[in-house]
């Protein structure tokens, strides 16, 4: 997969629309309106439940670049077998969770890097959630990481993910810049939910900011989905996203 860093794609190659809808002919019509529009749509939990691998391949077969965000989190072989799956479907870019710990990481970057070469495909890309845009340290607490900071976490975890064999993090807008002073590699992706154009408008995610702040902050791609699913014209709140990046990055 040829993602390149934040200043090698354009601004409209950035955005990830998310398809959060309910159904497969929803998610279609939008991929349709939009596909002029972002580089990437994001295939998530509520529309692979609803809809299956089917639509997967279909929007692939359309000439979809899909992130399908999945989260894997389970024991190493588990998620090294859906890892497999994920390249099966030809996807862009998938996830797992980094609190699944190193060796389940390793084990779903070998086996994306083994059957891409097996099916004789580009390798999609493969990053880590670090922690989830509604949470915050009263979360992390509840949870058991009592002694960390969100910035603390998202660092230890973003070190995890690199030194397992992947090739980014999802990572809030806030913690872009630590995630870029933890991992020095170059290439190395994060995506970032939590944007918004007026970022007060989500109310369930603690930690957001607006497209053109994301991209400031050094983000190689941004997904929105409220934003443009919910407006009464997404192709142009599409276009509005992506010229407020342009304009941010002077492109």
């Amino acid at each position: 997969m040829t993602t390149g860093t934040a200043g090698a794609v354009s601004a409209k190659g950035k955005l990830i629309v998310a398809l959060d809808v309910e159904t497969a002919a929803e998610a279609l019509r939008l991929f349709n309106e939009l596909r002029e529009e972002a580089g990437m749509f994001k295939v998530g939990s509520q529309l692979f439940t609803a809809a299956g691998p089917d639509l997967v391949r279909k929007l692939v077969d359309d000439g979809a670049r899909i992130f399908l965000d999945l989260k894997f989190h389970d024991i190493p072989n588990t998620v090294a077998a859906a890892a497999r799956e994920a390249v099966r479907l030809g996807v862009t870019l998938f996830n797992v969770h980094a609190a699944g710990g190193g060796e389940m990481m390793r084990r779903a970057a070998e086996a994306t890097a083994e059957e891409a070469a097996r099916l004789g495909v580009e390798k999609p890309s493969l990053i880590a959630v670090t922690v989830l845009t509604s949470m915050d340290a009263d979360t992390l607490t509840e949870t058991g990481v009592a002694a960390e900071t969100i910035e603390e976490q998202v660092r230890r975890l973003a070190q995890l993910a690199d030194a397992s064999g992947l090739d980014g993090v999802v990572a809030s807008p806030h913690e872009i810049r630590p995630v870029r002073e933890a991992v020095g590699r170059d290439g190395f992706l994060v995506v970032t939910p939590g944007v918004h154009p007026s970022a007060s408008a989500y109310a369930d995610q603690k930690r957001v900011t607006s497209p053109a702040e994301a991209i400031q902050m050094g983000a190689d791609f941004i997904v929105v989905g409220r934003a443009i699913l919910n407006s009464p014209d997404p192709t142009r709140a599409a276009r509005a996203v992506v010229e407020g990046m342009e304009k941010s990055s002077g492109q």
